[in-house]
């Protein structure tokens, strides 16, 4: 079924989804010797992660690797092998062999040195054209046939593949337009593979906020806050959107924050607006005479807030004057998130095929033979690197396991 090279047959892997897990799947696997092909649905490869180099590809984390690890809450034990097998160090490392140079910014993230992923898209195709990995894009993956093809649709019409291997590595449900349109989960699922919903995560939350707020203050960051749901707290930073919030305090409560509004249909969260400062400073700096000054200038002045922060203050209802009541609100501004976006419109997305679906070499065990790696297995971080790494590692897991698989 493989190619032919000094008369010795190489095996032929399909590898369907050309993002970072099926890149790096097809690195590996090229290199280790097989005939690989990969298939991709839109008109070129890699555009996810193109659209998150426009903001610097943040690659992934130099966190201690314990902390590193306990970003992927429930799926921290599955993961947690596959990510030491090929940690933040040793994704720097093959960046560093594809002449990608990256740093560590002031916030622990890591990013290439030329701040997009242009460069490092095509240094890999390069790297695989040279290893003979061919490129089909246009090509949508459409299901298996009864005879272990895989189908496929292209601007030439239906064509099948048989290949001695295949890796899946389709994405999740967020970004359609660039490729992760989860169209894979009723053909899998078709075939007794379990997969759970897939749902947003890294997504904005909806508040229903006054009109002065909406109008005034969309677009506006909130810096150094924190945020609590539950008994998770949060520092960080967001941003006030015309809808609710969002932003990377946000996104890091995903979890907690769908759990309670598929319960209920809302959310209770508590802002900090000043957690460097704790509740006796602000009601002794709020009992200062103000003068002629308003409420909101002595606000302003005497605790440091900015403006959308004071606004805020007024959302839960009137502003209390008491300083120890205005005080407290500070500490603990409560609002309520009714709702979430779709998973299209999420940085990322939850849910997708269940651990107990594949096998420690990441392959199908309804379709042996094909492996599975990326957004499309049952697991979410937060944003920070974490999605990244962990898409390049469940690629190369899986790779892994196809070449071993094969006897490469």
């Amino acid at each position: 079924m493989g190619n032919q090279v000094m008369g010795i047959a190489k095996p032929a892997v399909v590898v369907v989804g050309a993002g970072p897990a099926g890149l790096i799947a097809a690195d590996h696997l090229s290199r280790r010797g097989a005939a690989v092909t990969v298939h991709e649905s839109m008109p070129s490869p890699a555009r996810k992660l193109l659209m998150a180099g426009r903001g610097g590809l943040n690659l992934t984390h130099s966190e201690p690797v314990e902390t590193f690890l306990g970003r992927y809450r429930e799926a921290e034990d599955r993961l947690t092998p596959v990510i030491r097998a090929f940690d933040p160090q040793a994704l720097r490392t093959w960046c560093g062999e594809l002449g990608i140079e990256t740093f560590v910014g002031s916030s622990g993230r890591v990013f290439p040195r030329q701040m997009k992923a242009s460069p490092l898209v095509r240094a890999l195709l390069a790297r695989l054209a040279a290893n003979g990995v061919r490129l089909q894009t246009r090509s949508t993956w459409t299901g298996l046939g009864e005879d272990g093809a895989l189908h496929f649709e292209g601007p030439d019409g239906s064509s099948q593949a048989r290949a001695d291997a295949a890796l899946l590595a389709l994405g999740g449900a967020s970004w359609p337009r660039l490729g992760s349109n989860a169209q894979w989960v009723p053909l899998l699922a078709s075939r007794g593979v379990a997969v759970s919903d897939l749902q947003p995560a890294n997504a904005g939350i909806s508040v229903s906020w006054s009109q002065h707020l909406r109008e005034r203050f969309a677009g506006t960051p909130l810096k150094r806050i924190a945020i609590t749901v539950g008994d998770r707290r949060i520092a960080g930073e967001a941003v006030v959107t015309a809808s609710g919030l969002e932003g990377g305090a946000v996104y890091a409560l995903t979890p907690e924050l769908r759990a309670r509004i598929a319960n209920s249909g809302r959310a209770d969260i508590s802002i900090d607006l000043r957690p460097d400062l704790d509740l006796e400073n602000l009601r002794q700096r709020l009992s200062r005479p103000r003068g002629k000054q308003s409420l909101s200038n002595h606000l302003r002045k005497s605790t440091g807030l900015p403006p959308v922060a004071v606004a805020l203050l007024s959302e839960p209802g009137a502003r209390p004057a008491d300083p120890e009541q205005l005080a407290a609100r500070i500490k603990a501004l409560p609002l309520v998130a009714t709702g979430f976006p779709a998973p299209e419109r999420a940085i990322s997305s939850a849910g997708g095929i269940m651990w107990d679906a594949i096998d420690d070499t990441f392959m199908l065990t309804a379709l042996p033979g094909i492996h599975v790696a990326g957004e499309m297995l049952d697991w979410e971080a937060p944003t920070g690197g974490y999605l990244l790494q962990a898409c390049f590692a469940t690629g190369l897991a899986a790779a892994h396991g196809a070449a071993a698989r094969l006897g490469l």
